[in-house]
């Protein structure tokens, strides 16, 4: 009987493709943080946009991701390739980097954004699927993890990046958003050269018509029922929580300056990648349930910090900030290994694709009502409710979230 390596194993070693692709996603996301970090404020303080266009914006842009990750999950699955589709999103993602340091207006701001999201979206499903081909059952939650932790290392390089290159070049932006550039050419380059995807068998199509198709919804109704259910608890879980953009400015309200605004970002990142890794480790003794269920407590704490309803200044909104970020670390990388456990094999892909695709959807439907309730309630109520929200998806995590999905491995 072959030995199936556990966490406590001295065998058991994540494959470096796992490592390769945390890399990846560390480089991307340094890239993107570096630039990203400051457009909340940019937008609303340079190009005189409202909060909830704000919202409207970043909602549309994650949807915009998330669609096309069905799209790309639904094909990796198809042409038994993964690779080259994420080559694909994160090349995408890399030529958009110029355009913001080359950007004079709004509209280009915006037009660079959608892009970049769509890039996003390409490459997503298929890396997550990766993954999971990739890596042996009993290791999945430390893999994601481990994924998740470097692609937040690269959020808090970037941000930090950001903070010493305005110091070195005296506050010249332009200039310093092409630094942006070099970090994301070295991602494709690695995925690209460095980068081993496993050999998998195709799924077999029973007719023609269904090579036509770019995406083959009946293959929705061959996933398991503990599948859909992981997707209806993220998509309840993504309602309760607000966009990192809603905190940056929620740091631009209370005070904090424009040259630090980039700390909001660096602060709940490095909350973020100091939690995931373990988290994955924690789960195969704690079990995801728990560790879930003290990320949505650790949230609503965060989000009453936030809005002031604890009423600690200053301090209070850093300590939110950070547990923001550690509620992230609790959650991300749990909800992937539970997608990648309950799905099959042969349709990884697909799986993620709709779990992503429900999540942008829901990304999108949060931030436009967080931007109006912003407006017309004020911030503190938003957070307030935010927090309501999240405890209230207790109940559902308690009927929903199993640790282990009755399901055969496919090889």
């Amino acid at each position: 009987m072959p030995h199936s390596p556990t966490p406590a194993d001295p065998a058991a070693r994540l494959p470096r493709t796992v490592w390769m692709l945390g890399l990846v996603s560390l480089f991307m996301d340094m890239s993107s943080e570096l630039i990203h970090a400051l457009l909340p404020v940019y937008m609303t303080t340079v190009l005189g946009l409202s909060v909830l266009s704000v919202g409207v914006v970043e909602g549309i842009a994650e949807a915009t991701a998330s669609m096309l990750k069905v799209v790309s999950g639904v094909w990796s699955d198809r042409i038994g390739s993964r690779k080259w589709l994420a080559v694909t999103g994160y090349g995408l993602s890399a030529l958009t980097k110029p355009l913001f340091p080359l950007a004079s207006g709004a509209g280009e701001v915006i037009a660079a954004r959608f892009i970049d999201r769509i890039g996003k979206g390409i490459r997503g499903a298929p890396r997550d699927a990766l993954v999971a081909d990739a890596t042996p059952p009993p290791l999945r939650n430390a893999a994601y993890g481990l994924r998740q932790s470097l692609d937040t290392v690269g959020a808090v390089l970037g941000p930090l990046a950001a903070i010493g290159l305005l110091a070195l070049y005296a506050d010249n932006l332009r200039l310093v958003l092409w630094f942006g550039v070099i970090p994301a050419v070295i991602a494709v380059a690695l995925l690209a050269f460095g980068v081993h995807e496993p050999r998998r068998a195709r799924p077999e199509r029973s007719t023609a018509g269904s090579r036509r198709k770019a995406v083959d919804w009946g293959a929705a109704r061959q996933l398991p029922a503990a599948y859909w259910q992981v997707v209806v608890l993220a998509a309840l879980f993504t309602v309760a929580r607000l966009t990192e953009a809603f905190l940056v400015l929620r740091g631009d309200q209370i005070g904090v300056s424009v040259v630090w605004i980039a700390l909001v970002t660096l602060v709940l990142s490095l909350a973020y990648a100091a939690s995931a890794y373990p988290v994955g480790l924690l789960a195969a003794r704690w079990g995801r349930k728990r560790l879930f269920g003290l990320g949505l407590v650790v949230l609503a704490l965060a989000m009453l910090l936030l809005g002031g309803v604890l009423p600690l200044g200053m301090p209070g909104f850093w300590a939110g900030v950070a547990l923001w970020g550690l509620h992230m670390g609790l959650t991300q990388g749990l909800l992937s290994a539970a997608v990648a456990d309950a799905a099959p094999a042969a349709l990884r892909g697909t799986a993620f694709g709709l779990f992503h695709l429900t999540i942008g959807l829901m990304q999108l439907l949060a931030a436009i009502g967080a931007g109006w309730l912003w407006q017309t309630i004020g911030s503190g109520a938003l957070f307030t409710l935010g927090a309501a929200l999240a405890l209230l998806c207790l109940p559902a995590l308690a009927l929903w979230l199993h640790e282990n999905p009755q399901k055969k491995e496919e090889t």
